[in-house]
């Protein structure tokens, strides 16, 4: 039902039951928040989108306050200005000085806001807190000092990853955000997916950088420095870098990393290619032996974390195939290695990646060989496109060129893992294969795609009905996981990744990733499926050498030794 208001002098309608912000914006107006997400419920906890209303004696905060009829409503009044511009000097009169080596510099909302609001100098001083900067996590660095108390970091992490390893702390002016009993982000549930990273609006989460080392490795002339990059990677810099947004720069982005100096270039897609060939062979086994079902997906380390330390009696259920970085990780240090004749630890193996908790995967035990890790350094997108930037690169004039060999081949199946369901829709393909030895006659499975929380069809494969289901974001998963506990879940295979929409909404993307920027990045990957001739992992030629020289049978003991791994229980501070 449309109402009548007027606002700054002038009749707007809005619907009745939404609030006087969501009006706002709906008109074109512009209302500033710190506190306020997308999607989220509204809290009113940091006043700063306050108006007047006519007939109320103070500020309303408009994120809360619900449409009624004949609002009049005034959004830039003098009065309204000022306590805004209060709020905000008071936010900064205690916040670190640092911006010009702050990481969110240019990127900060509570900078963005000072500007408009014109605050040129200080006026109030307040006593600055203290606070020691948390970097005991792989990914995630964490300074309490320049934190405003917005909340957002709470709500994703326990609204939307079902995690909850923030909360709010103490009250009055010593409020604070910690985890469990303040201790380090190390010693919590954290899953390093990244996520808080994304909403924070100051620089008081940021991931932790491994541009210095990996510069310092490409100039020492005794190692060789090993690029590969997600298949996500590719689809997601392009507006980033001023060109048109979700455009697939496979072919630029090989040129950009060779301008930098990296020895080899390889897309993790071939891996990819590999971890579907792997994994479906693994469901294929556990569907003929009827054990161990349904499979749980292996390839997001956020999901693995939250399974280890919440769901640690599902460890069978959980697929044994390593993720695609770890996979093409190990095969560099070994296949690649005796090919080109070079020591593995002479390698310095580099992974770019949409996502912090790749950070925290590559140092896992479980991901070495003989002491050496199967990846050295994880780079972000946020931090490619830094490094891009360092090293002055203009990718408008810049030629497309090959990855190298002996990865340079995937098919399509291999990106769509990308995608919230893309991995369910690629393994089946395979799948089909592995059971029947035959192709399915349509590889399109629309049903898994979209956005919904929960996605789930059946597939006819030979005598078998399979039965698939798909999980869009940790929080989802935890009701899905508690129906697998009760004996309620009747699916073979289940994907599960911690971030909604999956990597291409990977918590080490662009900060300004909107619903927008997401349907495009998904669409350039569909559209890739659409048009290339290798739709199905199992016939990428350079998968099939790899497995005639070097891997022998899909699942088979050299593949198991190299490309599987294990899980158990991790006990962390709830």
């Amino acid at each position: 039902m449309l109402i009548d208001i007027e606002v700054n002098n002038k009749k707007i309608q809005a619907k009745k039951g939404e609030t006087v912000l969501e009006a706002l914006n709906k008109s074109g107006i512009k209302v500033p928040t710190l506190c306020r997400m997308e999607g989220f419920s509204s809290t009113g906890a940091c006043r700063m989108c306050v108006v007047e209303v006519e007939g109320k004696s103070g500020l309303i905060p408009s994120c809360s306050y619900p449409i009624e009829e004949s609002l009049k409503i005034r959004t830039h009044t003098p009065r309204v200005i000022q306590a805004r511009k209060m709020l905000v000097e008071l936010l900064l009169s205690n916040h670190p000085d640092d911006c010009l080596y702050c990481s969110s510099n240019s990127n900060c909302e509570l900078q963005d806001m000072a500007v408009e609001l014109n605050i040129r100098e200080r006026r109030i001083s307040g006593e600055k807190t203290k606070a020691n900067i948390d970097q005991s996590s792989p990914g995630i660095v964490r300074d309490p000092a320049k934190c405003i108390l917005c909340g957002r970091c709470v709500r994703v992490c326990e609204e939307v990853l079902g995690v909850s390893t923030f909360d709010f702390k103490k009250r009055g002016h010593k409020t604070g955000i910690a985890t469990s009993m303040d201790k380090d982000l190390n010693f919590s549930n954290c899953v390093h997916c990244g996520q808080c990273l994304v909403v924070c609006p100051t620089g008081s989460l940021f991931e932790k950088t491994n541009i210095d080392v990996v510069q310092q490795m490409l100039n020492n002339q005794d190692v060789e420095v090993i690029v590969q990059y997600s298949p996500s990677i590719a689809v997601s810099i392009a507006d980033e870098l001023g060109l048109r947004p979700g455009k697939d720069l496979n072919g630029i982005l090989n040129a950009v990393l060779r301008r930098i100096g990296f020895s080899r270039i390889f897309d993790t897609s071939f891996a990819a290619d590999v971890a579907i060939f792997e994994q479906s062979a693994e469901l294929a086994d556990r569907i003929k032996n009827e054990e161990n079902i349904p499979m749980l997906s292996s390839c997001c380390p956020a999901w693995i974390k939250h399974m280890e330390q919440s769901f640690p009696d599902m460890t069978d259920l959980v697929s044994t195939t390593k993720s695609p970085q770890q996979i093409l990780g190990a095969l560099i240090k070994t296949y690649y290695a005796q090919k080109e004749n070079v020591a593995p630890e002479k390698i310095f193996s580099v992974s770019v990646m949409p996502c912090t908790a790749k950070k925290f995967e590559s140092q896992r035990e479980e991901m070495t060989q003989r002491g050496i890790s199967d990846i050295d350094a994880v780079l972000t997108t946020r931090e490619l496109l830094k490094l891009i930037r360092l090293y002055g690169i203009d990718v408008h004039s810049i030629d497309e060129e090959m990855s190298d060999n002996p990865f340079n081949t995937r098919s399509s199946a291999s990106k769509l893992v990308s995608v919230s369901g893309g991995l369910s829709e690629s393994l089946v393909r395979t799948l089909s294969y592995h059971l029947t030895g035959k192709e399915l006659s349509n590889l399109k499975i629309t049903k898994l795609r979209g956005t919904k929380e929960i996605r789930e069809t059946e597939v006819k494969i030979g005598k078998y009905q399979v039965r698939l289901a798909v999980v869009n974001g940790l929080g989802t998963a935890n009701k899905l996981l508690s129906e697998i506990r009760e004996g309620k879940s009747k699916a073979h295979f289940i994907e599960i990744m911690a971030c909604p929409g999956g990597c291409i909404n990977g918590g080490g993307q662009p900060y300004d990733t909107d619903e927008k920027s997401l349907k495009n990045r998904s669409k350039a990957i569909y559209d890739l499926d659409e048009k290339e001739a290798i739709k199905v992992a199992h016939k990428n030629p350079s998968l099939i050498s790899l497995y005639n020289e070097f891997l022998g049978d899909p699942f088979g003991e050299k593949s198991i030794k190299l490309l599987h791994t294990s899980y158990k229980k991790r006990d962390v501070l709830l």
